[in-house]
């Protein structure tokens, strides 16, 4: 049988449920929702295990905060003896629209303290992952207070879309390769 680990990056605590760095979270909640798993408090990070066409996955969201996400990845993924290359880390991303969604198999981190903290511990950026776009529609100085506010009302309809999307983004990522759901899902925009 197949395994992967699915990471969603986000922030434990009530305050910053359904924000926009938390949009890792959103995803890996709803992937688990959809196969009949439940999160369980686990080392690190609350943990799920599901399910689906003969693959399973171990999904995490880390309690160790966004800007220590490396410590829950790397304990995972050594625990479960997966290579790098089962793992998919799904993110928010201010450099992206909110109508993007992108997928790759390595990159910089881009300021996204998250993939910093991965790449401190992995040593490498070689590790696929899913950008969320969240957009960058805030004044100058106020970043922070962006990426933690939540989504506006009008945005709601596409963020529940992409989120849709991001699902069937891991079942393809585990079924037809890194590659190919590449192809099929960087050139999307949604509206």
């Amino acid at each position: 049988m197949s395994r992967f680990l699915i990471i969603g990056l986000g922030n434990i605590g009530p305050e910053y449920r359904h924000t926009r760095h938390n949009i890792g979270f959103d995803v890996v909640e709803t992937f688990v929702l959809k196969h009949g798993g439940l999160f369980q408090a686990g080392r690190l990070a609350d943990i799920a295990e599901v399910k689906w066409k003969g693959r399973q996955f171990v999904c995490i969201k880390p309690t160790t905060y966004m800007n220590n996400s490396g410590k829950a990845f790397k304990y995972w993924m050594d625990k479960e003896q997966l290579p790098v290359e089962q793992t998919l880390t799904i993110l928010d991303d201010l450099a992206l629209p909110l109508s993007k969604l992108r997928l790759r198999p390595s990159g910089s981190a881009a300021g996204h303290n998250g993939l910093r903290d991965i790449e401190l511990l992995l040593g490498s950026d070689l590790y696929p992952r899913l950008r969320f776009g969240i957009g960058n529609e805030y004044p100058k100085g106020m970043q922070a207070e962006f990426v933690l506010s939540k989504w506006r009302t009008e945005e709601l309809p596409i963020v529940r879309q992409k989120v849709d999307k991001s699902v069937e983004v891991i079942e393809s990522f585990a079924s037809i390769g890194l590659e190919r759901t590449m192809n099929a899902v960087n050139t999307l925009s949604f509206a």
